[in-house]
């Protein structure tokens, strides 16, 4: 076990600071014995080890010091082991957690910016006034009677031309996807 003791005697304890710790230190033995023996794990006696004092610091001051100190040491010892063996009932021990990322992953980013730029070269065909009220229209989500005030045209005069621009674009589309089939089985 791996006990923090100090390798020459404890100095005389001038404070009740060095008290505990001179006390702490002289049954350090006994308390890792005792953690065992309460059912600590090996690995965890350490841990449970100095949270026993931290919390005999913490009542030093009201300990009877003309009592046996291995018994109050006993009860702060069974105490914590106690309170650690609910923790970890407590606790569901699980194997790999599988945390699902809903972020685009390469492929689908690549797919998008191939993606993104065959619209634009699409858009880039269709003749501007027209590119921009599809633009307006289908991608900002204004609606059509917007666009068509904005263009100071009747609203039937508004619909026609985004047809116009829709089919432009599929066609552009098709033919700019052809072109970059062929390139690709070309490289």
């Amino acid at each position: 076990m791996s006990h923090l003791r100090l390798l020459s005697p404890p100095p005389p304890a001038d404070t009740l600071e060095d008290a505990c710790l001179n006390a702490f230190q002289s049954e350090l033995d006994y308390i890792y014995r005792t953690l065992t023996r309460l059912g600590a794990r090996r690995f965890d006696v350490d841990d449970l080890a100095q949270d026993l004092f931290i919390v005999l610091r913490r009542n030093w001051s009201e300990y009877d010091q003309s009592r046996p100190l291995r018994p109050y040491l006993f009860g702060i010892a069974f105490r914590i082991t106690a309170a650690h063996k609910r923790k970890r009932r407590r606790e569901v021990p699980c194997g790999v957690i599988q945390i699902y990322d809903s972020a685009p992953g390469p492929d689908d980013e690549l797919r998008a910016k191939r993606s993104h730029a065959l619209l634009l070269a699409a858009l880039d065909r269709i003749p501007l006034t027209r590119r921009a009220m599809l633009i307006m229209h289908e991608l900002d989500g204004i609606p059509v009677a917007e666009v068509a005030q904005a263009f100071s045209i009747p609203l039937f005069t508004a619909y026609s031309r985004l047809s116009k621009a829709r089919r432009e674009l599929q066609v552009a589309v098709r033919r700019l996807g052809r072109r970059g089939k062929a390139t690709a089985s070309l490289a």
